[in-house]
């Protein structure tokens, strides 16, 4: 690599999607922009893994501490885990199925779930960490200036930071993850000539053996254990899971300083000016169909190609090819969230902000996140309501892009060989919400992963199906992993016994088409993973009394209740969740056939023949959404869980305009569940109450989200977010990360292919003032909305591809506006079209 120094760099946005509508007049302070540096900041080194900053490329994943004498970059690579291709079929089940079946009918729900453990399986497999790069300073590091330090994470240009001074020295060091070029590369450098000198080596916790090589990098060969748990392995031990390579490349500057070779397995620098790493990393893994041992792919061989690609880059060259990749995705939409001067009342009228801030906002540069969000819950800054907004969909860009492997529990962000919930996909919510922002936070292309694994998933879905409930289609149920597991996981059926997974997943492939209008894509990708899904559906439900179809077993994830007999039980029939995700499945597939030309095809006349004989959403005895087909008492009011809301959102069977009943009966439900409950149950509730149009509960459910957690008194939380902005279930979950981005643009923003609802939870009283740009609405539209003091002022709304019919709703007022190609049109408060631009 050749270097040169390019000192400071000077930024220039190169103009996106949101680029092209601009307000009249000025709307709070940036006119769209955020009104604060979008930096996640930190008050000094790391002193558990969830302060440290992640930084990813979809693939490679790394957490830098920012130590200063000892410096840890803890690396993942999303294909590393335990584990080959497993059998998930069981010839038993269709005995024990009957079994199952024949109890729930007689009404012997205990002696149901009892039973239903003989159709469990096996635990899946575990996501690996990949390994360390370690840096060791030497000891007059250990004297650096405290006040001198810095570490941040800038969201802008996807970059982690830190400096600090050592006597009149400046250490500085730069830290990214390459899409274009499958780096991670990191710069570090001193104020003064031939000041810098350090030792790196890498290291893992999984089998490995490494030595540096003749032209400075070190090379480090592993592999992961080929069944979990993933045992202590032994240096003679010769593991045949997945293999895997990292290579790490050092460059000094050429003016000054030496590198020598310490034990066959460090590098160690001395005297230099600046030095440059490039982290590569490969694996064998050849598709979760081919087993470790059956892999023709050499990952050395390809970490050296990859290092290979940018012999002929400079770090300059590398960075401004990754911005130019990151920023394309992450500058199409921007939030500017600011209070109102005159502080608006809930109901509209105006009353005097008496309320000071403890943190003023030209102190967020100094002030850690941390500090902010202690400080949240008195001064409820909105900047800190975007700077999250936007860290969902800068992790999303760092860890789902085409070609990559799904987004996990934790993302690809991993430490520890057996983390919790194996850090495995989990598809009764979680695998979920990791998607929901893809699509009305303009990044559809991050989702393409979640696709490919569900393809990977209907092959051996199928012979889940047919094996273990003599059922056609293909079935996925509660578990996954890398190994696109579809079988139930081991244990008990409150959790292993929900064969929905795969129908629920689907339904991404119908939002995915109402979002992008691709037809190509709907024929060609999500009409034959609709129809596999739909055919296990049909056969899946068997005839019930009162002429239903039901689901049996059923269960609702993770929630029990009592049976009438007094005790608790999880097996039934037709929970609301079951018959929600099939309705949605069913509506898709009819919608879908109609636009290919495919009504008369015998599957939709099935579909067709089924959809009136599935049980209706039904309202409990205290007025809540019935979350089984009985009206059970619930042993556990506010269980996490809130899927017999699925109707409601992420779903599209309970509306505000069209089921009202329905809805005040949603609403029931979410004051019974209450606030408290993990990350992800706080963020599904915020989407919830927005769908009810409901922003004071929303917004407090917002509001609650911002707890800093304790990493040492995990056990004391639920929900909140670490020091890194890291959401908490506790421990560590990515989902809520994701499903709060979802959920603000929810409050800003909802769609139907032919509606637009403007602000319809804005909570006026909190972001009196602001502006979004670049949403994505339903139809292919790209939506930029403004207001002033709590009312609409401005709205731009066009679409590059496709001309589009729009109601525009906003408090009461519809108007119909015709949206054509290469048009942007401005409405103003009223609604009315004031200026149609070409783009």
């Amino acid at each position: 690599m050749e270097e040169e120094d390019i000192g400071e760099w000077v930024l220039v946005r190169r103009s996106t999607e949101k680029d092209l509508w601009n307000p009249s007049g000025t709307v709070g302070d940036g006119g769209g922009e955020s009104s604060e540096p979008l930096k996640v900041t930190f008050g000094g080194p790391a002193k558990h893994w969830t302060d440290a900053i992640p930084i990813g490329n979809g693939r490679l994943g790394a957490m830098v501490w920012g130590g200063v004498a000892s410096e840890i970059l803890q690396l993942n690579e999303d294909t590393l885990w335990t584990g080959t291709p497993g059998n998930y079929t069981d010839p038993k089940a269709p005995e024990a199925l009957a079994e199952v079946r024949k109890l729930v009918d007689n009404g012997e729900y205990f002696a149901a779930t009892e039973a239903a453990v003989k159709l469990s399986g096996n635990p899946s497999d575990v996501y690996q960490p990949l390994g360390d790069i370690k840096l060791e300073f030497d000891d007059s590091h250990l004297k650096y200036t405290v006040p001198s330090y810095r570490r941040e994470l800038d969201l802008d240009t996807a970059t982690a930071r830190i400096s600090y001074s050592v006597g009149d020295v400046e250490f500085t060091r730069e830290h990214f993850a390459s899409n274009p070029n499958q780096v991670i590369a990191s710069k570090i450098s001193g104020s003064k000539p031939g000041s810098l000198s350090f030792t790196v080596s890498l290291d893992s916790k999984l089998h490995h053996h490494s030595q540096v090589n003749s032209t400075n990098q070190i090379i480090m060969q592993g592999s992961c254990p080929d069944k979990r748990p993933s045992p202590k392995v032994m240096v003679n031990d010769n593991p045949k899971g997945v293999q895997f390579t990292a290579i790490l490349d050092l460059q000094i500057s050429e003016s000054r300083g030496s590198i020598q070779t310490l034990d066959d397995k460090k590098l160690k620098v001395e005297g230099c000016d600046w030095a440059v790493l490039l982290l590569v990393a490969s694996s064998s893994f050849d598709g979760p169909f081919t087993k470790p041992s059956d892999s023709e792919k050499d990952p050395t061989s390809e970490s050296l190609s990859t290092l290979k690609s940018t012999k002929n880059l400079s770090y300059s060259d590398l960075y401004a090819r990754h911005l130019d990749d990151y920023q394309s995705l992450f500058h199409r939409v921007s939030l500017q969230l600011s209070k109102s001067s005159k502080n608006i009342c809930v109901d509209g009228s105006l009353r005097r902000d008496n309320h000071a801030s403890h943190i003023k906002e030209s102190d967020h540069g100094t002030v850690s996140t941390a500090e902010r969000i202690k400080s949240f819950q008195t001064d409820e800054d909105p900047a800190l309501v975007e700077l999250l907004f936007q860290f969902g969909r800068y992790l999303l860009i760092s860890c789902s892009r085409p070609g990559t492997q799904v987004a996990n529990l934790q993302g690809i962000w991993n430490k520890d060989i057996e983390p919790p919930w194996d850090a495995a996909q989990h598809l009764n919510i979680n695998l979920q919400m990791n998607y929901w922002p893809s699509l009305p936070c303009n990044l559809r292309e991050c989702q393409e992963p979640l696709f490919d694994y569900l393809s990977s998933l209907s092959v051996n879905g199928s012979k889940t199906a047919k094996v273990n409930y003599e059922a056609s289609g293909y079935v996925v149920h509660q578990i996954s992993d890398l190994w696109a597991k579809t079988s139930p996981d081991r244990g008990q059926a409150v959790w292993a016994m929900w064969p929905m997974g795969g129908a629920w997943v689907c339904t991404h492939l119908w939002e995915h088409y109402t979002y992008t209008m691709d037809k190509d894509f709907l024929k060609n990708k999500a009409y034959p993973l609709l129809e596999g899904c739909t055919l296990f559906l049909l056969d899946w439900l068997i005839e019930g009394p009162g002429g239903y179809l039901e689901t049996n077993p059923s269960t609702s994830p993770e929630h029990m209740f009592v049976a009438p007999d007094g005790k608790q039980a999880s097996v039934s029939y037709s929970s609301t969740m079951d018959i929600s995700i099939i309705k949605e499945v069913f509506s898709e597939i009819v919608s879908a056939a109609e636009i290919l030309g495919r009504n008369e095809d015998a599957l939709i006349k099935r579909v067709l023949e089924a959809q009136p004989r599935l049980l209706p959403t039904r309202i409990a005895r205290d007025g809540s959404i019935m979350e089984w087909a009985q009206d059970f008492q619930d042993p556990d009011i506010h269980h996490r869980h809130l899927s017999h809301l699925f109707g409601l959102y992420p779903g599209h069977t309970i509306t505000v305009d069209k089921t009202p009943d329905l809805c005040k009966a949603a609403e029931n439900t979410l004051h019974k569940r209450g606030e408290e409950g993990p990350g992800w149950s706080t963020t599904w509730k915020i989407a919830l109450w927005a769908h009810l149009r409901n922003s004071e509960h929303a917004y407090s459910m917002v509001k609650h989200l911002f707890d800093l957690v304790d990493p040492d008194l995990e056990a004391k939380f639920e929900g909140g977010l670490y020091s890194n902005l890291f959401t908490a279930h506790p421990p560590f979950q990515i989902d809520a990360n994701f499903g709060f981005s979802a959920a603000v643009a929810e409050m800003l923003v909802q769609s139907t292919v032919k509606d637009l609802y403007l602000l319809p939870a804005l909570p006026r009283d909190k972001w009196g003032s602001g502006c979004v740009k670049g949403l994505k609405a339903r139809g292919r539209v790209t939506v930029n909305i403004c207001w002033k003091e709590g009312d609409l002022h401005e709205v731009g709304l066009w679409s590059k591809e496709q001309n589009s019919v729009k109601r525009i709703h906003y408090r009461g007022r519809t108007v119909t506006a015709n949206i054509s190609i290469g048009r942007v049109y401005t409405f103003n408060n009223k609604l009315k079209c004031v200026r149609a631009d070409s783009i």
